[in-house]
């Protein structure tokens, strides 16, 4: 048997943040009084080590896959890996500045924790073996689970134990779709150089039909949980009401980003072949969410859970672009994940500040006067609540164009209708939250957090959601070169 060569570049990002991840822990565990800071400090800097690795790999020109066959070394996972560290450098920043006004909600753990999570995203989003990417998953999920509840209110710990009950139910549905997989091409792997994988496998038609239509569904059952996606929401508005914000805003766009490129990969390259099975299901997801997502979320009073519908629909425009299982939909697909993470990262950053200290203040009430008591957080919320919405020149205006021109494309317009028609629906609670802060009158003496540092960050967010609505072709070049996914 021979032995495959070792070329670690490629998971070099993922190493990184392990590496970092321990030191946290070993510092953690032995100092004698830890100190956020250091805590930041090591994160941060691994998260920006791993940046720098992620960026060498843009211009690889080894192997496409290494390690056995089992990661691919592409510009689609070093994409995810630039999103996903994004994503968790906002996460500890936001965590930092939560734990300072409120120490009692401080763990030492959380960076470590986030470090460790992010590693398995950025893994699963390369990975080239189903196998491997049930193991991300379970490292990403793991961490996940103890995130949720880790300042240990009754009301996180409650989150925490249905996150972690349905997500094991998940994780056995896609473990079986793995074995289903294998018993229909005698091989895990997405794409075989060696030997055939199970994209070549399927296009020789010389696996099992039934059994890789049975993956294909166990699949989709297993990464439509980890998207949010109807009927497999459930978790969703409880998790994000219970979690506290800084990991809400950290793993609602992080989460989405990864599970989402690990479906692209393995239904646009490995179920290739089934591509007429496997649109429909996900036509029928797209759907259900957008309607789903966007009528709940009109009764919610708490703008966390109102967000989480929310992001069950934006789960569902997603898949809309999807259904276009070629390059186009995978474009359109990687721009909306990139505008979602700008748009719910920011806008959680506003509720933390909103909320002023704990998860007291995240009832619509709250938001009453909110332009009156500090106009420039108003602001910033209004563009984010407005891109959310799809309203021009915000970037999740374009971001619906994109996904709706790609499934009008592939024929599917009856659902570029349903989103529209949707979209008109949504509008209302993102409205009604701009209309609360700024023609109600101030409620009480709420006041919100004063600290420049996030608010700096969050207008930051803003301009790019802007500039993206404006000049979205700064990312077309970007997103072009990663949308080829080699097979």
């Amino acid at each position: 048997m021979p032995t495959p060569q070792l070329v670690l570049q490629p998971v070099l990002p993922e190493m990184i943040l392990c590496a970092a991840a321990i030191a946290g822990m070993l510092y953690e565990a032995f100092a004698r009084r830890s100190e956020r800071s250091i805590h930041l400090g090591i994160a941060l800097v691994g998260v920006a080590a791993a940046a720098a690795a992620a960026y060498t790999l843009w211009n690889w020109t080894g192997a496409p896959f290494v390690l056995g066959d089992t990661v691919a070394a592409d510009r689609f996972g070093a994409l995810a890996a630039f999103v996903l560290l994004g994503a968790a450098a906002f996460g500890c920043l936001s965590y930092a500045h939560y734990a300072e006004r409120d120490p009692e909600a401080y763990r030492g753990e959380f960076y470590p924790l986030v470090l460790f999570a992010t590693a398995g995203m950025i893994l699963i989003a390369a990975a080239n073996d189903l196998i491997v990417v049930f193991l991300a998953l379970e490292l990403l999920s793991l961490s996940l689970y103890v995130l949720t509840g880790i300042t240990g209110t009754r009301r996180s710990t409650e989150a925490a134990m249905k996150y972690f009950l349905l997500g094991a139910f998940s994780s056995a549905f896609f473990l079986y779709g793995v074995a289903m997989a294998y018993g229909a091409t005698n091989t895990t792997k997405i794409v075989g150089v060696t030997s055939p994988g199970i994209v070549q496998a399927l296009a020789g038609q010389t696996g099992s039909q039934a059994l890789a239509l049975l993956a294909m569904a166990f699949l989709l059952i297993g990464f439509g949980f980890k998207v949010s996606s109807a009927p497999f929401h459930m978790w969703t508005p409880d998790v994000y009401q219970g979690a506290p914000t800084p990991v809400v805003a950290y793993m609602s766009a992080a989460t989405k980003v990864a599970a989402f490129f690990a479906l692209i990969r393995v239904f646009d390259v490995a179920l290739q072949p089934l591509t007429w099975d496997w649109t429909p299901l996900v036509y029928a997801l797209a759907a259900l969410s957008i309607v789903v997502g966007s009528f709940l979320a009109i009764a919610q009073r708490d703008i966390k859970r109102m967000l989480a519908y929310s992001s069950v629909a934006q789960a569902g425009f997603i898949l809309t672009g999807l259904t276009s299982p070629n390059a186009l939909g995978i474009r359109a697909a990687m721009f909306y994940l990139i505008v979602y993470t700008l748009m719910t990262v920011g806008a959680f950053g506003v509720v933390m500040l909103v909320s002023a200290r704990g998860e007291e203040q995240t009832s619509l009430e709250s938001y009453a006067g909110l332009a009156k008591r500090s106009p420039g957080l108003a602001a910033v919320m209004a563009v984010f609540l407005l891109s959310l919405a799809g309203i021009p020149p915000t970037a999740g205006f374009i971001a619906k164009v994109t996904v709706f021109s790609a499934a009008i494309e592939a024929g599917n317009w009856p659902l570029a209708v349903i989103g529209v028609l949707a979209s008109v629906v949504a509008a209302f609670f993102y409205l009604r939250v701009i209309v609360y802060m700024y023609m109600r009158e101030p409620a009480g003496e709420l006041e919100a957090d004063p600290s420049m540092l996030p608010r700096v960050a969050a207008g930051v967010l803003a301009v790019a959601v802007v500039t993206l609505g404006i000049f979205p072709g700064i990312l077309s070049g970007v997103l072009r070169s990663a949308s080829v996914l080699r097979w």
